[in-house]
């Protein structure tokens, strides 16, 4: 009995450090994705964008994603999904130095979508890697390893960009180009894991070397049967699967979950408060320094949740995370709507010395006693006292000296957002991806939900700083609620369970649905 557990271990801890390697591509994406949140401010005066400039230059990530997710999933079934990681890394790699030193708004667009691609590949090809070498009893853990590396690059990116922030000089450019350091690593780490033995027997048919790697993995009994699964489901797939396959009536189930979890993930607006978390907290009446500091406690928050949900997802099971998450997701927007709802903007002899440009300053002398109620009555009385170039600085700049809120409850309701998608639509949704689709479409599909993915995700980022200048936050926070309500009733219609099967026993399940 001894040797038999000492050999499980083994093979445990084999598969853990596979999947933790390939899943150092969820640490890039996080990374990539949370550090222009830092840099906002440096690059839009730099470039001297607008606010729809803005917005494309940190949206534009996604936009590259979105290449990344048509490219990666055939490409990976063509050449291998070891392959596609390795050309990801290099991606990455170019991408951050490349954004650091760039001197022109169209250079600096041309690397971020470059690093774009390379998380559009990462975020597909990294779980379906992880899904084909890990037992079923491990799957859900496993997969969820790179949600659990994006969320500490998000929390990495905010704790770089606090100490960062204050260097002398463009300290944006510091803030981008430190990603090229943990990109060259998972670059050479890249070459030590093996293919997946799914993809060696079904694309291949290198059985020997596919039974090596999984006698690794699991012993000889385990690759036996592992394969004889794998064989199996070959024999109701001889043909490769085509674009048209995926809306076939027998595949209808999966892809509603799909698409309907994609989606959701997105809509709601994670995204947005992971790009903005200091602009929102800034809105909320902090200072530079303590919404970065904040921001560093959202991508803690983050990484301690994504902790439990790996620990849970494989014991409580994929539904009830997302039913439990998406609910607590509503109750948390709500209470950001509704403290910002309750926000007032005074303007005193006090607030009014904060306005850092004497134009903005003069113009708005009049107003000194008025109190506001509401972000849009604020604006409909100050825009006529000041040219259009004023006031868009105004709303940028100045406005968050006037606010009068319940930060406090600001922070809670973020965290508590945070904390709930953490432990649902998070992890679960691309563990879900990874187990839904049969092998034949599999590549195609993940490619197409991937791109949708990225393209909500894209539009949720590129309206978000014009849905707080002109909605406001109030608005923006509640239509965000309204969203995630809807994510738990298709959560409830539409989600199956996967726990404890195999990948092959739940693809016949949702075709015979």
């Amino acid at each position: 009995m001894v040797e038999g557990h000492s050999e499980t271990k083994m093979n445990k801890s084999y598969t853990i450090l596979i999947s933790l390697i390939v899943a150092l591509g969820g640490f890039l994406l996080g990374f990539d994705s949370a550090v222009i949140s830092g840099a906002v401010k440096g690059i839009q005066v730099y470039f001297e964008m607008t606010e729809w400039m803005l917005g494309f230059s940190v949206g534009c990530v996604v936009f590259g994603a979105m290449a990344g997710n048509l490219l990666a999933g055939p490409m990976s079934d063509m050449f291998g999904r070891k392959k596609i990681l390795i050309i990801v890394a290099a991606l990455f790699t170019i991408s951050a130095s490349w954004s650091a030193m760039a001197t022109g708004y169209t250079e600096f667009i041309i690397a971020r979508i470059i690093g774009g691609i390379g998380i559009g590949g990462a975020i597909l090809i990294a779980p379906i890697y992880i899904a084909e070498i890990a037992p079923p009893k491990l799957r859900g853990s496993l997969v969820s390893f790179n949600q659990l590396n994006i969320v500490i690059g998000i929390s990495v990116a905010y704790f770089s960009n606090y100490f960062l922030v204050n260097m002398e000089g463009e300290s944006w450019r510091y803030m981008l180009g430190v990603e090229a350091i943990p990109a060259a690593i998972y670059f050479l780490a890249l070459f030590t894991v093996p293919r997946s033995p799914r993809w060696l027997i079904r694309n291949l048919n290198q059985v020997k070397l596919a039974r090596k790697i999984l006698v690794k993995i699991g012993g000889e009994e385990y690759a036996e049967l592992t394969i004889a699964e794998i064989q199996r489901g070959m024999s109701s797939t001889e043909e490769k699967g085509k674009l048209s396959d995926l809306f076939k009536y027998r595949n209808r189930t999966i892809m509603i979950i799909a698409i309907g979890i994609a989606f959701f993930q997105q809509i709601t607006g994670i995204n947005a408060v992971f790009y903005y978390a200091p602009t929102i907290f800034e809105q909320a009446g902090g200072s530079t320094d303590s919404s970065f500091l904040q921001a560093i406690v959202v991508g803690l928050t983050n990484l301690v949740f994504t902790l439990v949900a790996i620990w849970l997802i494989d014991r409580l099971g994929r539904k009830p995370l997302l039913l439990i998450g998406t609910s607590f997701m509503t109750i948390a927007l709500l209470m950001a709507a509704f403290a910002f709802n309750n926000a007032t903007y005074d303007f005193n002899d006090n607030t009014l010395a904060k306005i850092s440009n004497n134009e903005i300053r003069t113009a708005l002398s009049d107003f000194n006693g008025k109190s506001f109620d509401s972000q849009t009555a604020l604006f409909e009385e100050v825009e006529p006292a000041m040219d259009q170039d004023l006031f868009l600085q105004f709303k940028r700049n100045e406005i968050t000296n006037f606010i009068q809120i319940n930060a406090t409850l600001v922070l809670i309701a973020i965290l508590l957002y945070v904390a709930a998608f953490a432990i649902s639509l998070g992890p679960v949704m691309w563990t879900l991806i990874s187990e839904i689709f049969p092998s034949k479409i599999k590549g195609i599909a993940i490619s197409v939900v991937g791109f949708f993915n990225s393209l909500v995700s894209f539009s949720v980022t590129q309206v978000f700083p014009w849905e707080l200048s002109n909605l406001g936050p109030t608005v923006t926070f509640a239509l965000y609620a309204l969203l995630s309500f809807c994510a738990i009733f298709f959560v409830y219609k539409f989600v199956i369970e996967t726990k404890g099967r195999t990948l092959e026993e739940v693809q016949e399940i949702l075709i015979r649905k």
